[in-house]
């Protein structure tokens, strides 16, 4: 089987997060309604096209915070759609808020279905979203990992702030003062919606320990008719060994950054008890006995 390929849409975003001349952490950030975003790959200028996007009733949209499994539900979609229509795996899918009017206008011309993922607020995701019913994956994970992975991303990838360390990072974590706002904020708001037939949640943590379940509830709830073959053979292609092992092709530079190692339970390896606490309590305040709370399985994936 070829190697899965990428667009020049996606290669150019890839190239300005690794390869930006911008240095200082005010250069790198924009500031777009009080939410921080990456200067690099956002602009005013998008923002402003996504107000008129038309969304189609059979988009596949991804949406997560930074950090929780995207690009791994990205390659799983690309595998599916892939699959059924017997073609060469492309990862040709945007980020919704990622480019410019021209990266908009492309967007507008793609073939159904078309594979979209976003890290944008549920308030910041286009209302056409919404209006046709599209099918909307939100995918969660536990916060201490979020944040530790989020960490070492800003200090692996050139077109984010760096950190001097954890414990100033952590701090901004807390505070919501990282790209696209706060973890617990951002949970917590779709937890309004987590009833709608056509929105399902999946955890990071459940994709690790039974991904073929998890895949077979992805494939039933996009209406993907995968076989059990089939799906094992998804699994196969998107494990995480695997996708580290094909990231140079199929996303550049960057793919060291975005595949680091994809464990449960890392950020024991950074969290003092006093952080570990803290987040317990910051979890408890926003997510506690919430769907979205539950399914996070906090007690397990998160205590010493």
């Amino acid at each position: 089987m070829a190697e899965s390929k990428q667009t020049a849409d996606r290669k150019t975003v890839q190239d300005l997060f690794q390869t930006t001349k911008k240095t200082s952490p005010e250069d790198l950030l924009l500031n777009y309604n009080g939410i921080l975003y990456p200067s690099v790959a956002c602009s005013k200028e998008i923002f402003e096209a996504l107000e008129t996007f038309e969304a189609r009733e059979d988009d596949l949209l991804i949406a997560s915070s930074p950090k929780c499994g995207t690009n791994w539900v990205i390659q799983i979609l690309s595998e599916m759609v892939s699959i059924l229509k017997n073609q060469e795996t492309v990862l040709d899918h945007p980020t919704l808020e990622f480019g410019n009017q021209q990266t908009v206008e492309r967007m507008k011309k793609r073939l159904s279905p078309r594979i979209i993922s976003t890290h944008l607020r549920i308030q910041k995701i286009p209302k056409s979203f919404f209006q046709k019913n599209t099918k909307i994956l939100l995918v969660i994970r536990n916060p201490k990992d979020t944040a530790t992975s989020y960490f070492n991303f800003h200090n692996n990838l050139p077109g984010l702030p760096t950190y001097e360390s954890w414990d100033l990072f952590f701090k901004d974590f807390m505070r919501g003062n990282v790209c696209y706002g706060s973890y617990f904020e951002y949970v917590s708001e779709w937890n309004k919606y987590v009833d709608d037939e056509k929105v399902m949640a999946v955890t990071f943590e459940a994709m690790k320990t039974d991904s073929l379940t998890q895949l077979k509830k992805i494939s039933e709830f996009f209406r993907l008719p995968l076989t059990e073959e089939q799906l094992r053979e998804v699994e196969r292609r998107t494990s995480f060994t695997s996708m580290k092992e094909k990231s140079k092709n199929t996303h550049g530079k960057i793919g060291e950054a975005l595949f680091r190692k994809g464990q449960v339970g890392d950020w024991q390896s950074l969290f003092t008890e006093e952080q570990s606490k803290e987040m317990d309590a910051k979890f408890h305040q926003h997510l506690a006995g919430t769907k979205l709370g539950d399914l996070l399985n906090y007690n397990k994936y998160c205590k010493f």
